[in-house]
């Protein structure tokens, strides 16, 4: 027991920081783009998450796909998110592995935020609701995949 009452602490300061850091570098700037998504996650000890997206970006609608991974993660939920995406000048950007760092909760409907980065410096600040039961802990991560052509909107 002792190991988990100093391991939380240092992750959650862990989380704090990380979020802050990401959201003061994309709070600077206007968005580039705003973003929908829809995503089903399963997990037991490491879980995993799968689903589709669309991104609006220069007068364009694009669609997309989402798969992740995370880490000491258990329950079963569904979630939907929209929110406004930083630093994007160049669509090819947009693609790629995004991180965040993260503890919550979902009980029933449950309520959240979350900011993703990808290596290209694509920020994303996403504002979610989920239904079902989850407890998760950690770091969290997604691989994004455009499709294309894209649609006109």
């Amino acid at each position: 027991m002792p190991k988990v009452k100093i391991l939380l602490p240092t992750v959650m300061l862990s989380v704090a920081l990380t979020l802050a850091a990401t959201a003061a570098v994309a709070q600077s700037d206007l968005p580039a783009a705003k973003v929908s998504l829809e995503t089903t996650s399963v997990a037991a000890g490491i879980g995993f998450s799968w689903g589709n997206g669309k991104l609006r970006f220069n007068g364009k609608e694009y669609g997309f796909s989402i798969n992740g991974v995370t880490l000491i993660d258990i329950g079963v939920s569904k979630a939907s998110a929209a929110g406004d995406v930083y630093n994007l000048a160049d669509l090819a950007k947009f693609e790629g592995q995004y991180v965040a760092a993260e503890a919550s909760v979902a009980l029933g409907g449950g309520v959240g935020g979350m900011s993703l980065r990808n290596s290209n410096g694509v920020v994303m600040h996403l504002n979610s609701v989920s239904q079902g039961a989850r407890l998760q802990l950690g770091s969290s991560g997604m691989s994004i995949k455009l499709w294309l052509p894209p649609r006109r909107g």
